[in-house]
Order: C-alpha cells, then structure tokens, then sequence
C-alpha cells in the first residue's frame, strides 16, 4: 500500500519522473523561468529550492572545507547533469539568494489550457539577475563615432535653418521697398492728373468769359 508517500507519480514511471525533472530544473536554473502545467510546477518549485539550499552550503565554506564543498556538488549533480549550470547555480544563483531563508521561487497560475484543460503555470525566481552589458574598446569607439556623426547632422540643419531665415527676411524687405515705390509712383500719377484737371479746369472757364463777352 501507497501510505505516507508524497511524491507525485504524475502518471510515469520512477526513471521517466526522474530523468523528466532533471531536464525540467536544469532548464530553469538556466533560464531562471519555466512555464509547465500545475502539478508538475509544484513539484519543481520543491526540487529547485531544495537545491538552491545545498548550493547555498558553501558560501562560508574555507580552503580546509574542500570535501564539504566537493560532496554538496556532487549531491546537486545527481540531478543536474549540466556542469555550467551547477556552476551558475553554486557561483550566482546561491550567491543572490544568500540571506533569504526559503521561498526562492514562485508560481503563477495561467488557467486552463485549450485542447485538454490542463491547468497552466509559470514558475520563476524571485530575485532576478541585473545584467550590465560591459562594451570592448572598440565598440566605445565605435559608439563615440556614431555620436559624433549624430552631433555633425543635427549642427547643419541649424545653419540651413539660419539661411532661409536669412533669405526671408531679406525677400521682406525688398517686398516693403517695392510696395514703397509702387505707391510713390501712383501718388505721382495722381498729382500729374490732379494737374492736368485743374490746367483743363482753367482753359474751360477761360474760354466761358471769352464766349460771355
């Protein structure tokens, strides 16, 4: 009888669950972020933190402590079959994790999924990793040069924007002078024909007196 057993079957049998999982927790010690369905999350979310806590059992540890540190490798190793990953989990991992006791990881639930209904979920590490991209030498150049020409760009627009200020306001000008000489010339007209009406005014009435007497 199946009394006082807590590991979930999970419908496989012990070296499929075994083998499964191992492939399960090494994917999320590398992408920090799995998404699977409900039961099997559960059953992850425990294995991860069991093993972040044996990582977490050589910070501390002294050069004398070499077995200690040897043994809790080993341990993770037995699952995690990924060297870089049991590196990444001992050198990073359980160092971000070093003075939170427990709950290393979460689970969200995504709801059910279409074509079986099973339930969805989402598991992942609490704390994230920052990661702070260090630039070579030569992509600081390269990246100083493209400012450069970002600057060179933005500087001769300016200029070409003076210039047609410049030509505006001096096609304004001209345009006042023009309208200027245009109403002087039509003032003249009007005094000469104002003129000419008067000298016809004049020859009209004189020719009158002339006819009177």
């Amino acid at each position: 009888m199946r009394h006082r057993k807590s590991v979930k079957q999970l419908g496989r049998t012990h070296s499929h669950r075994k083998a499964m999982f191992g492939n399960m927790v090494t994917s999320f010690f590398r992408h920090e972020r799995i998404q699977t369905t409900k039961q099997k999350g559960k059953e992850l979310k425990r294995i991860a933190e069991k093993l972040i806590t044996r990582a977490k059992r050589n910070i501390g540890l002294t050069s004398r402590d070499e077995g200690k540190k040897l043994h809790n490798k080993r341990e993770v190793m037995r699952i995690i079959k990924d060297r870089d990953i049991v590196k990444k989990l001992f050198d990073d991992i359980a160092v971000r994790f070093k003075e939170r006791n427990g709950g290393y990881t979460r689970l969200y639930l995504l709801g059910k999924r279409p074509g079986d209904a099973a339930e969805m979920s989402i598991v992942e590490l609490v704390e994230k990793r920052i990661v702070k991209k260090k630039l070579d030498a030569n992509e600081k150049e390269v990246k100083k040069g493209q400012k450069a020409k970002k600057e060179a760009p933005k500087a001769a627009p300016k200029e070409a924007k003076k210039e047609p200020e410049k030509e505006a306001v001096k096609e304004k000008k001209e345009s006042k002078k023009e309208a200027a000489k245009e109403k002087d010339k039509k003032e003249s007209k009007r005094e000469t024909l104002k003129e000419k009406d008067k000298k016809e005014s004049k020859k009209t009435k004189a020719k009158k007196k002339e006819k009177k007497r």
